[in-house]
């Protein structure tokens, strides 16, 4: 039986009647999705008001890595609220529980963490802690990145979207280029492992920009908003090697690459970086608010008690779920299945690219991969156009996903890690048949 059932056209007589109500009372600034209201969703399956089924290759933006509504999650997080909502600061056991068991999946260099709510606090609290452990205020950080929408994170970032129109950002940081292996006219993604060329441009930028301040650098393992971009193999340990060659602190921002998503429990692992500082969220939770920094007892021990703080923290229920996330990776083996099946993904997505003249590039590791699409393969001129069109036709062929890239002409490739087979075979036919509506 197949798992996709789809009634056209979108949105159905529910979706349409919703969507409209939607619009009435709440603003409307969230980006272009398709047309669909969710009702429930499970495992990589969503089913909208109007009974339709699809397959998600979104996981609510790289979150739900277990599955929507995992029952196991779903058991213990409706658990833990019957027990206690909120004590703030106060010690709980899921609180306990959760900082032990985050910090022993952690590598061994990470001895401490802390909890708090969204990405984007735990990026501002890693830069706050980059800037109280030195001593200093400046920031290396990199064009095209993005670490959240607060005035400080969208300061740290390197997209112009977050910050327009909103006057001064928050001074200190110095941006440098991030290497795409995709578009490298100046070949900064060449002689590895040293990258010359590269570093050579980087250390002119920082040298020509900084007041003498300098406190670290942040960096994603690869830029998601950017277009899931991926640096040359190599490169990350080369720019680890130059930020210890420099004194400075070491910040990896794994908000969105942790928890098996490149087919490594952590981003990091895969060029053995050992960072001073990581800021997770996102799948940490799968769907239950919750974020954590996590750093070295020398990192945290410039903090006094009391400066660093959050409302809803640590609070029972995301504690809770942080435990079942990690009690459902080590049952599923969900980081092996996650590198096996994006292999599959991967390979799948190569041959259909081949076919495609508009498919210029397929990138990634593990579950997560950007389809890059241009105009012709030779000139790579993006093609941001075909991009809402592309996403309703995929909604109509049972398929979700959404749109990403400093030019808006990249779909992202990331569903949740318990994608079966089948659910991949049918959500590879479906983009096929929407890509031949493009023609």
């Amino acid at each position: 039986m197949s798992i996709i059932q789809v009634r056209r056209p979108l949105p159905g007589p529910k979706g349409a009647a919703l969507l409209q109500q939607w619009h009435q009372y709440e603003a409307d600034v969230v980006g272009y999705q398709a047309p669909v209201v969710w009702e429930s969703a499970r495992g990589c399956v969503v089913t909208d008001v109007d009974g339709n089924r699809f397959v998600d290759w979104t996981s609510g933006v790289l979150v739900t890595n277990v599955g929507h509504c995992h029952p196991y999650l779903v058991e213990q997080t409706q658990a833990a609220t019957a027990r206690l909502l909120n004590n703030y600061e106060c010690a709980n056991v899921p609180r306990i529980e959760a900082a032990r068991r985050l910090v022993q999946a952690l590598p061994d260099h990470l001895d401490r963490c802390f909890f708090l709510t969204t990405g984007s606090e735990a990026i501002d609290a890693a830069s706050r802690l980059m800037k109280r452990r030195s001593g200093q205020f400046e920031i290396i950080s990199f064009e095209g990145a993005f670490h959240g929408r607060t005035s400080a994170c969208a300061s740290l970032g390197g997209l112009a979207g977050p910050k327009r129109g909103y006057g001064p950002t928050v001074p200190g940081v110095i941006r440098v280029p991030f290497p795409n292996p995709y578009r490298d006219p100046y070949g900064w993604c060449d002689e590895a492992p040293h990258f010359s060329q590269y570093f050579a441009t980087m250390e002119a930028i920082v040298r020509a920009n900084s007041a003498g301040s300098l406190a670290g650098v942040i960096v994603e393992p690869y830029q998601g908003a950017a277009g899931f971009i991926f640096p040359p193999d190599g490169w990350l340990k080369r720019l680890e090697q130059w930020i210890r060659s420099h004194g400075l602190l070491f910040t990896l921002d794994e908000v969105q690459a942790s928890y098996g998503r490149t087919g490594t429990m952590w981003a990091m692992e895969h060029e053995q970086l050992t960072p001073d500082i990581v800021a997770i969220g996102k799948a940490i939770g799968c769907g239950v608010p919750v974020s954590a920094v996590a750093a070295t007892a020398d990192v945290f021990s410039c903090l006094q008690p009391g400066e660093m703080s959050s409302t809803l923290g640590g609070n029972p229920v995301a504690s809770a779920a942080v435990c079942a996330v990690l009690d459902i990776y080590e049952r599923e083996n969900l980081v092996q299945k996650a590198a096996a099946m994006g292999a599959y993904l991967k390979r799948r997505l190569q041959q259909i690219a081949a076919r495609c003249p508009y498919l210029g590039d397929v990138r990634g590791q593990g579950m997560v991969m950007g389809l890059e699409f241009v105009h012709d393969k030779g000139s790579k001129q993006p093609a941001p156009e075909l991009i809402k069109p592309l996403i309703n036709h995929c909604a109509e062929e049972g398929l979700l996903v959404g749109a990403v890239g400093i030019d808006g002409n990249v779909i992202r490739v990331a569903p949740p890690l318990v994608l079966t087979e089948q659910e991949a075979d049918e959500s590879l036919a479906a983009l096929e048949r929407a890509l031949a509506r493009l023609a």
